[in-house]
């Protein structure tokens, strides 16, 4: 029997992008099917790039994904079928209003249902096409248009989703019903639907990740399982005059003198403290300290 968490819904082999002062890649990584992966990572890291690439907007110097299994690639129809993409900004042009969006998303793709999409902008209590007065795209709030954009998204029945920043223009409120749309999302076809978003602040969509990628200066530095992933590291804290000897085994952290806190990789804070028998409050790490850790490796602050 096939482990579920091995299967993979997209594979990135060698994906390289370059520019003047900046090269994403080269970069390896898999999703699991059926699950909600987060692309974290700290502004500038290659997030945007990442999922543009991946949704089709831009192509890769070299390397490439392939989505579902090993034949099917971004230029064709039927990939671009089954996969949502969607922008964090400007993902329609912005003279655009909610009826021309309907009109477009409905010529486009044969999974758009246009009564589903009237249906999640009431829900998201954004206009929907039979309002008397239509705003276009750029009278509307950052938030608005976000919301706009996750209707359209939702309203076309694909297997993988891939969206840059969702929640970064949200409300504290939409975010939560962010997440219980992702959950509904998942069990239309419990096991064959697929997430995978970009965010540089996980803390508000924590409780619906369950695989992460992290990102810094353009390559992946940590990939797994949340549960895994919290498994593998330990938050730990302490006293202050131990700063200098437990510095060595953090991968990192900060020092306020009467106290210091940081991340470590468990086994190897095991292993020192069996040496050293310093005092030490060792817990299992929230995904946002786990982000915060990883983004920081080896930059202490004291």
């Amino acid at each position: 029997m096939t482990d579920i968490k091995s299967v993979p819904a997209m594979q990135v082999h060698g994906l390289t992008k370059k520019y003047s002062k900046f090269t994403l890649g080269p970069i390896d990584f898999s999703i699991p099917k059926g699950f909600t992966t987060a692309l974290i990572g700290a502004n500038g890291a290659g997030k945007t790039t990442m999922i543009d690439i991946l949704g089709g907007v831009y192509k890769p110097n070299d390397g490439g994904a392939v989505y579902f299994d090993e034949n099917m690639t971004i230029d064709k129809a039927e990939t671009r079928e089954r996969i949502g993409y969607c922008s964090a900004t400007d993902f329609f042009p912005l003279t655009w209003n909610i009826k021309n969006i309907a009109m477009v998303m409905e010529a486009s793709w044969d999974s758009f249902d246009r009564k589903k999409f009237e249906s999640y902008c009431t829900k998201f209590k954004i206009e929907t096409e039979h309002d008397k007065k239509l705003k276009k795209l750029q009278k509307m709030s950052d938030g608005n248009k976000m919301r706009t954009y996750l209707a359209a998204l939702f309203a076309r029945d694909c297997d993988l989703l891939i969206m840059d920043e969702p929640g970064s223009s949200l409300d504290p409120a939409f975010r939560d019903k962010l997440c219980d749309e992702f959950r509904a999302f998942l069990l239309r076809q419990e096991g064959e639907k697929t997430i995978f978003f970009s965010t540089h602040n996980i803390a508000d969509m924590e409780n619906v990740t369950d695989y992460a990628v992290f990102m810094d200066d353009g390559k992946v530095i940590e990939k797994g399982f949340v549960d895994v992933l919290k498994d593998k590291y330990c938050s730990v804290r302490g006293n202050g005059n131990d700063w200098e000897a437990i510095a060595k085994v953090l991968i990192s952290g900060t020092n306020r003198h009467d106290s210091f806190c940081g991340l470590a990789i468990k086994s190897e804070l095991e292993a020192f403290n069996a040496i050293h028998k310093i005092e030490l409050a060792a817990e299992e790490p929230t995904l946002q300290e786990l982000s915060i850790g990883l983004l920081e490796t080896g930059e202490f602050n004291e």
